[in-house]
């Protein structure tokens, strides 16, 4: 099996769901069409409307506050912290996950397998409280009246829900959001021109031996982090598959495996942002590997300080140099 193949073996239960083929999709090369749910289809008003609110500060209990100040497009949408504040000041359980390729995730959410679409997601840091992300649990019709007061967001509201009536819900916005979350890829890295743009100029001797190595047994890194998007994929809310999480040692419990797209890019590590480089990261799964009560999927041969330098080249690779 190439590795082309491979990471869009892991697509299938992603795209189970009704595909938005009349859209035009921005994809980048080998990408799929993504699955849309069939209650929010695809529009260019839409995903213009989502944009605006994604940066919208209106939409949190203090007004300065938005979904882009935990997921900043300059940091490949997440916020360099090891935990993310929310509106009110409140530390939550989690660093901010990257919403880049969020369009290919089966499920979402860093321990909850039962949050199948970005529409139910955006529910939980828009109104969920203890500790409060954007804290608007109760603020709905405040919000609503709020945007509907704005004749350029009125009419983007017309433009994006035509018929709907009232068109400035925060349902609506909601489904806005995800639909513009839903456009935001990372398929430009020196990886992606070298697997399907056929350029094998693209990556460096060092970083095709960590390729290689990243696919192989030897390393065990792809059993978790699969699919065009290096990261695991939940199935099931009680039995989770053993792709899709590692046991977090402070808890006991499952987290979901997380995207390596943009990894140089998204430090600080792992769901509680305990490591601050990749180098760290590479030492904790070296400690894992010989740890004989970790997970036996983790335990192997210690690597080479050869091998661990060239997988660290190819992880910097997966940079969408965009």
């Amino acid at each position: 099996m190439t590795v082309r193949s491979m990471l869009l073996a892991g697509l299938a239960m992603c795209l189970g769901a009704s595909q938005a083929a009349d859209y035009a999709w921005n994809l980048p090369r080998g990408f799929p069409v993504p699955a849309v749910p069939a209650d929010n289809p695809m529009s260019d008003a839409k995903v213009a409307l989502g944009a605006r609110l994604f940066a919208d500060p209106r939409l949190s209990s203090t007004g300065r506050w938005s979904c882009q100040s935990c997921h900043a497009p300059e940091r490949a949408f997440t916020d360099g912290l090891a935990r993310s504040r929310g509106a009110e000041g409140d530390e939550l359980a989690a660093n901010a996950p990257t919403i880049l390729n969020t369009a290919y995730n089966p499920a979402y959410g860093w321990s909850d397998s039962g949050i199948r679409t970005l529409e139910q997601q955006m529910r939980g840091p828009l109104f969920k409280q203890h500790p409060a992300e954007l804290g608007l649990g109760g603020r709905e019709a405040r919000v609503e009246a709020l945007l509907d007061d704005d004749a350029g967001m009125r009419r983007a509201f017309a433009a994006a829900f035509p018929g709907a009536a009232p068109a400035v819900t925060m349902d609506n916005a909601i489904r806005a959001i995800a639909a513009f979350e839903r456009t935001q890829f990372a398929g430009e890295s020196d990886f992606d021109r070298h697997v399907f743009g056929g350029d094998h100029g693209a990556l460096g001797a060092a970083q095709k031996r960590g390729m290689e190595l990243f696919f192989s047994p030897r390393s065990g890194c792809s059993g978790c982090h699969g699919g065009i998007n290096f990261a695991g994929e939940w199935v099931d809310r009680e039995h989770p598959s053993g792709q899709a999480t590692y046991v977090d040692a402070g808890t006991g419990s499952p987290v979901k495996v997380p995207t390596l797209r943009n990894v140089a890019r998204t430090a600080p590590y792992l769901h509680d942002g305990r490591f601050e480089t990749l180098p760290e990261v590479l030492d904790h799964y070296e400690k894992l590997a010989a740890d004989p009560g970790a997970d036996t999927r983790l335990r192997r041969p210690a690597l080479t300080t050869r091998e661990r330098e060239d997988l660290q080249s190819f992880l910097e690779a997966l940079t969408d140099r965009r």
